[in-house]
This record gives C-alpha cells, sequence and structure tokens, in this order.
C-alpha cells in the first residue's frame, strides 16, 4: 500500500465529511487508506463515518487525547509506505497526493513535506512553511512581528527546502514517522508539529515545502480565541525550549506581555458587515433545498462571479481541485466563499483567515 491518510477529527463533523469527500476524490487511483481517529466528539462525527464512508478505518476514542497520542494511535495500525498526517477541516484538490507522491519519490532524503495552505477566502496561510521558533523570534512572534516566524525566503508556489512545517498537512514515509518516535506527547495541542519538523531537521533530513498544490485550512480564531492560543502557544514553546535549549527568562517575559496586549486588542472585522452581498450558487444541477432555504442567484459558470457576492460552490458540479483554483483566483475580490459538499443539505466555509468556519443546513 502507498498511502495512509491518517485524520484526527474532535467535533468537526461537517467540515470532517467535505474532508473526507476531497480526500476519497484524491485516492481514486492510488493503494491507500484514510484512517479516521476521534478524540470523543459528541456531534455525530462517529455515525457519520460509518455511515457515509464505510471504507474508512474508524478509531473512537473515549477521552480527547490530543493531536499527538492521538496520530500516534492512528499511525500504529496504519499500512501505507508513505503517512500523510491530515486536518479534518482541510479540503485537498484531486491531484494533491499523486503530485506530492511523484516529488517524494525522486527525493533521496526526504525528511516531512508539507503544501500550500489557504484559508476560506482563498488568502495564502504562511504557516505552510516556518523557521525553527528561536528565542527571539518566538518573542516577536508573540509580540505581533512574525515576519521572521515564517520562512519568507520561500515563494509561496516554490518548491524548496524548509525547516519546519504546520501540522495541518504533513506527508512522510511512515519508517521516518516512527523512527522519528511519532509525535511528542509531551504536546497536548499546539507546538508537536514544531517539535516533529525540528527532530527530522535535526537528524539531517530534508523537509520540503511543496507549493505547486495547494489544500484550503479553515482556521480561524477570534480575538478571545486568540489569546487563548497564545497561552497555548507558550506553554508549547516553553517544552520545545526544554527538549532543545535551554529556557529563557526573556522569551517568559516576552509572552506574558504579548498575551497581556492580545488581550487588550479590538476584534479582527472579518469581512465589510456594511456591503450587502448577495447569495450566488454556482452550480449546474442546484439542489431544490438550497434553492428554497436561501434563494440565491444561480449561474452554471465562473465567468459570471461579481463582486460584493456570497458564492456557494456546487461540489457536485465542479472538482475539488477547480473550486480550489476558482477561490485562489478570486481572493482580491470582496466575496465570501461557501461550498455544498455533494449530496449533502448543508453549506461550509469561512470568511477569512481570522472568522470561525461556519455551517449552514438546510
Amino acid at each position: 500500500m502507498k498511502l495512509s491518510v491518517v485524520i484526527l477529527n474532535y467535533n468537526v463533523r461537517y467540515f470532517l465529511e467535505l474532508c473526507l469527500q476531497s480526500v476519497e476524490a484524491a485516492l481514486k487511483n492510488i493503494s491507500s487508506e484514510i484512517i479516521v481517529i476521534d478524540n470523543n466528539s459528541k456531534d455525530g462525527s462517529g455515525e457519520m463515518v460509518k455511515e457515509k464512508f464505510p471504507s474508512v478505518v474508524l478509531i473512537e476514542n473515549n477521552s480527547n487525547l490530543g493531536f499527538s497520542k492521538a496520530n500516534n494511535q492512528a499511525v500504529q495500525i496504519a499500512k501505507g509506505e508513505y503517512v500523510c498526517i491530515l486536518n479534518p477541516d482541510t479540503v485537498v484538490a484531486e491531484d494533491t497526493f499523486s503530485s506530492i507522491l511523484n516529488f517524494a519519490e525522486k527525493q533521496t532524503n526526504l525528511g516531512i513535506i508539507g503544501c500550500r495552505l489557504i484559508d476560506g477566502s482563498g488568502k495564502y496561510l504562511p504557516e505552510s512553511k516556518r523557521n525553527v521558533p528561536l528565542v527571539d523570534i518566538a518573542i516577536k512572534k508573540v509580540l505581533g512581528n512574525s515576519k521572521a516566524y515564517y520562512a519568507n525566503h520561500v515563494k509561496a508556489f516554490d518548491v524548496a527546502k524548509v525547516e519546519v512545517l504546520v501540522g495541518a498537512f504533513m506527508l512522510l514515509k511512515r519508517s521516518l514517522y516512527n523512527s522519528l518516535g511519532g509525535f511528542d506527547e509531551d504536546y497536548f495541542m499546539y507546538g508537536e508539529d514544531i517539535d516533529f519538523s525540528f527532530k527530522s531537521f535535526k537528524k539531517g533530513y530534508d523537509n520540503y515545502y511543496f507549493g505547486q498544490t495547494s489544500v484550503i485550512h479553515y482556521k480561524g480564531e477570534s480575538t478571545l480565541r486568540n489569546a487563548i492560543y497564545l497561552k497555548r502557544f507558550y506553554g508549547a514553546m516553553q517544552i520545545f525550549y526544554r527538549k532543545h535549549f535551554q529556557s529563557n527568562a526573556l522569551f517568559d517575559l516576552g509572552v506574558f506581555l504579548g498575551i497581556k496586549l492580545m488581550i487588550l486588542c479590538k476584534p479582527l472585522k472579518h469581512y465589510n458587515s456594511e456591503v450587502n452581498y448577495q447569495v450566488v450558487l454556482v452550480s449546474t444541477n442546484p439542489s431544490t433545498q438550497l434553492v428554497e432555504k436561501l434563494n440565491p442567484k444561480v449561474i452554471t459558470s465562473f465567468s459570471e462571479v461579481e463582486n460584493n457576492t456570497e458564492l456557494i460552490l456546487d461540489a457536485s458540479s465542479f472538482t475539488f481541485k477547480s473550486i480550489i483554483d476558482q477561490i485562489q483566483s478570486f481572493k482580491d475580490k470582496d466575496l465570501i466563499f461557501k461550498i455544498q459538499p455533494n449530496n449533502c443539505s448543508y453549506i461550509v466555509g469561512s470568511n477569512s483567515a481570522d472568522s470561525v468556519g461556519d455551517v449552514i443546513q438546510f
């Protein structure tokens, strides 16, 4: 078997269904398996997987084991030569795995491969490629200056060696995953991907950023959640420095001040709420339920898209690759994007990297 795709889920049932639809389409011509590990979700995620994706290997935990422990648990039963750690709030293109595996097979000192991640509005996510967060870099990030934290010397569509990749998408040989000891289980949430990338880098393997395929990553934190995130980031960095460097009082002070500043920040404006966005469905076979619920304007071609539009993209009418490409191409327009998964009575999406994902049922 060539590839095992491991997806850790926790209470994102609707995003998981969209993710699994895209992954199945991308694995159509690859000897593969999908493993979903659920950390005791209460939203019916497990039942949905059993009913709609019977070929998926499902592990249901009785508690939330965290990111590291749950992914390690899943990889223990994986059979693929390669494993891909994938977030459930992602959408992959039909050629994502094939193009990355083709690249991987040509490397002689392969570490971990990441890809180009975009948010739900088509904007590039700079955390797709990062530098090792040395103390001064981490302090600057917490204080709001992330320039040195991200690997900005590598362009968004490049293919190049980088030091650190993001846990939302990591592809590597299963043998390497095991030789690195998997994700460090001292991390519960945040920091484990930095640690894992650094272990690979430190052992002399080549970690690669592969910018020739794009994956949607629906992620977003409100200002309050950003403060919580910074506290978790602080804790993760303390573990990271304890394991790989000396602890640093300057970092502790910088993070403390950064958290206080973040709490005082005004909420971010996700999109222009004063604009009256017209709801437009792009579909060649529109759902009657959706039309009755949202009363959208229906168009059949992306060429008809106008500004100030909330655009619903029908996954039963277009490939995931074309949807991702179109979202990227419209990223500079004043648009909001949602996707209707195939044969589903709901739409999902988010307005930016700073807004929590939406689910609208009908």
